[in-house]
Parts: C-alpha cells; sequence; structure tokens
C-alpha cells in the first residue's frame, strides 16, 4: 500500500536536506516519492485513493537502521561462556569451534527457523537492511548451506570461511587456507557478494588472510575484514591495501591504522555490543571521526561476543561510552552501514530511496540514547511494507 506519513515532528533524512521539522513523507510504490517540511513547500501532495494517511502527531521518523554486520546462521548458544566471562574469564577467538559444531548438527529447517526468528526481532527494533555472514559451518558443504539460507533473507551474504580454522585443521592450518580459498570459495561465490576473514591472533595471519581476500576479489567478491578486536595488527592495512568496503571491529588501532582509514574509502564498522559482552575497552569513536574516517555502528549478533540484535542499545553505547553524539551515532547505524555495504538506496530518507521508515514514539532521534532499553520503535516501513511493533 502506498502511504502518506504526515505531522513528523523531526526527519532525519541523511541528506543534504538535513533534519526536518513539521515535515511529511510520500510512499509509492517501495519508494519514497516525495519529502520536505510543509513550511518550506507550503503544501504536500494530495492524497489519492487508496493511499493511507499516518499522522506522525508529531514524533520522529528516521531512516530504518542498516546492520552491516553479522552472523545470523547458527545454533546453539553460548550462555555458559557469557557468564564465565563476567566471572572474569577472558574473551578469546576460539570459543567460535562450540557454536560450530551445534551448528554442524542442525537441519537446514532449524537454521532457517531461527534465521527467520532473528530476522523478525531486528525488524522490530528498526533494522531494515541485515548483512549476514557464514562462517559456522567451516566445511564445504556446511559452508555453502550457511550462505543460501543466508540468501533467502537478504542480498547482502559474506561468505566468512575464514572464520576460524577448525579443530580438524588445528595442525595444518595453510591447508585449511588452500581449502577455503578453492572448493570452499567455488561452492559459496555464487550464494555471496562479500568476502571476510578474522585477521587476528588465534584465527588467521596478515599472510593467510591476504590470501583469503584475493581469492575472493578474484572470483568477484567484494573484500571486507574482521580486524583489531583483541589486539593491534596487519588487517586494518591489508583492507585498506586491497579496497576493502570495511574493516570491523577495530578495538585496538594504531595512530597509523587511524591515518590509513582516514586516507581511504574503507568504513570503520564499529560493534560496541561485543565490549559490552566481552569487557573490552570501547573504541575511541571521537578520536576517528575527528580524524576523518568513515564510521559505522552494527550489532554483530552472534551467540559468543554479542548477542543482542538491537541497534537503539548499540546507538545508546556509542553515546554513552565511545565518544558519539546522539546524531552521529544515529548516522552511523544509518548511512553509515549503508556505506559500509556501498549502497545509496537505503540509510537515507530522500525521493528515490527505498521507503525503509522508522516511527519512534518520541519526538527526537535524541530519545534513542537519552531513553536507552526503552521500545521507543513503534512502526516500520521496509519497501514501502508496514509493520507494526507495539502500541504504547
Amino acid at each position: 500500500m502506498n502511504t502518506l506519513i504526515t505531522n513528523i515532528g523531526e526527519l532525519t533524512t541523511n541528506t543534504d536536506a538535513g533534519t526536518l521539522h513539521d515535515a511529511a513523507v510520500l510512499i509509492e510504490d517501495g519508494r519514497v516519492a516525495w519529502s520536505g517540511a510543509v513550511a518550506d513547500t507550503g503544501t504536500i501532495p494530495e492524497p489519492v485513493e487508496g493511499v493511507e494517511v499516518v499522522d506522525a502527531a508529531g514524533r520522529a521518523v528516521i531512516p530504518g537502521f542498516v546492520d552491516s554486520h553479522s552472523h545470523l546462521v547458527f545454533a546453539g548458544d553460548r550462555a555458559a561462556e557469557f557468564e564465565a566471562r563476567m566471572a572474569g574469564q577472558k574473551y578469546a577467538a576460539g570459543g567460535i569451534r562450540s557454536t560450530v559444531a551445534a551448528t554442524r548438527s542442525a537441519s537446514d529447517d532449524e537454521l532457517r527457523t531461527r534465521l527467520r526468528g532473528f530476522m523478525d526481532e531486528m525488524l522490530a527494533q528498526g533494522t531494515t537492511t541485515v548483512e549476514i555472514k557464514s562462517g559456522y559451518g567451516l566445511t564445504v558443504d556446511d559452508e555453502e548451506r550457511l550462505v543460501r539460507l543466508a540468501a533467502e533473507v537478504t542480498p547482502e551474504v559474506t561468505f566468512l570461511g575464514a572464520h576460524v580454522v577448525p579443530a580438524e585443521y588445528v595442525d595444518d592450518p595453510d591447508a585449511y587456507v588452500a581449502l577455503v580459498t578453492g572448493p570452499m570459495l567455488e561452492a559459496c561465490a555464487p550464494h555471496a557478494r562479500w568476502i571476510d576473514v578474522f585477521c587476528e591472533t588465534g584465527a588467521f595471519t596478515v599472510e593467510q588472510s591476504r590470501r583469503v581476500l584475493e581469492a575472493g576479489i578474484a572470483s568477484g567478491l567484494i573484500p571486507r575484514v574482521h580486524a583489531s578486536q583483541l589486539g593491534p595488527g596487519g588487517g586494518v592495512r591489508l583492507a585498506v591495501e586491497l579496497g576493502a568496503a570495511s574493516i570491523d571491529h577495530g578495538t585496538y588501532l594504531t595512530d597509523d591504522d587511524v591515518a590509513a582509514l582516514a586516507g581511504s574509502d574503507t568504513v570503520l564498522t564499529l560493534l560496541p555490543g561485543v565490549e559490552f559482552s566481552t569487557r573490552q575497552p570501547y573504541p575511541d569513536a571521537r578520536r576517528l571521526i575527528d580524524a576523518g574516517v568513515t564510521v559505522a555502528l552494527a550489532c554483530d549478533t552472534n551467540p559468543g561476543s554479542s548477542f543482542t540484535s538491537s541497534m537503539p542499545f548499540c546507538i545508546a553505547i556509542a553515546v554513552r561510552d565511545m565518544g558519539m553524539t546522539p546524531v552521529e551515532a544515529l548516522w552511523a547505524a544509518t548511512a553509515g552501514g549503508a556505506r559500509a555495504l556501498r549502497r545509496d538506496d537505503v540509510g537515507r530518507i530522500s525521493p528515490g530511496s527505498r521507503a525503509d521508515l522508522v516511527l519512534l514514539d518520541a519526538p527526537s532521534h535524541v530519545h534513542l540514547s537519552y531513553r536507552p532499553g526503552v521500545p521507543l520503535v513503534t512502526r516500520v516501513w521496509k519497501d514501502g511494507a508496514s509493520h507494526g511493533s507495539h502500541t504504547r
């Protein structure tokens, strides 16, 4: 159904138009057909027959969140591991292998059902675009089915066969890299848009990561990189050298890393749910933004280090603990995520963009961080289709 949203108290456009007040948006055929401030135009389009008119009653409308980093296809959970961390145990990448075991034993239908549940959970919280990685199969057949299942719900699928070295290759990691860059990549590339690697101590070296990324590029996939989560390393500069769309985590960055990112088109995707769950130090987003780095925010939904799907929660952390202003955090969770996915049709509200919008039960986007934990998302439009959540 086509929709006219009127009486918007605050409209965040993420365009040169900036933030508008007393605004309206017209949705037609899944796209934004018109948006603007009534005071500036003196009028809004007349609703025609068959157009639903929604009175925002002075509340805020923002773009749908763009979550550019998630791991949604998995089985089991790691609550015991979280409990141990809260008792003082240090986070390490090796816990991924327990999720691999559970995921390998799950059926396609079990994984599909859980995946769709997570997608519904995210949509209800305002996330309308989601990237999904594989990485919990680590065999040719299991990785292929993970990217195939992810492709059922999003076009933003990332092949992450190089997540960790599985137990059966622990004594010969280079043989596993050969598997990832050979038969596994061949099976997964048709279902994916992106290639990723966990370039980190306990996962893959810079040299191994280069082999993975270059093989993916040769197969037509676009690189993105997990890097500098557990400590500083060469992953950031490798990502910039290879023209990666994003490097994700960036908890430990040197001045050279920041300078390399600031001089590139590579987006740094910060994942505050990880630091919340692992008790690692939060990245200094203020340092990054002031240096000219393009920053995105994402949830990194996964069972080990960040089992949250709430972008409002991540925004609140970014404002409270990472030095971002409310408007910077909202931009990073919408337009920033779109840049990390090299998309110009989402993360903004302007004529021609996808009609992915969120109505907040609040007069301003500031309430996303001002009222943390409160379910402010009251209605979501994805591709113009309305998805109501709670009524307050």
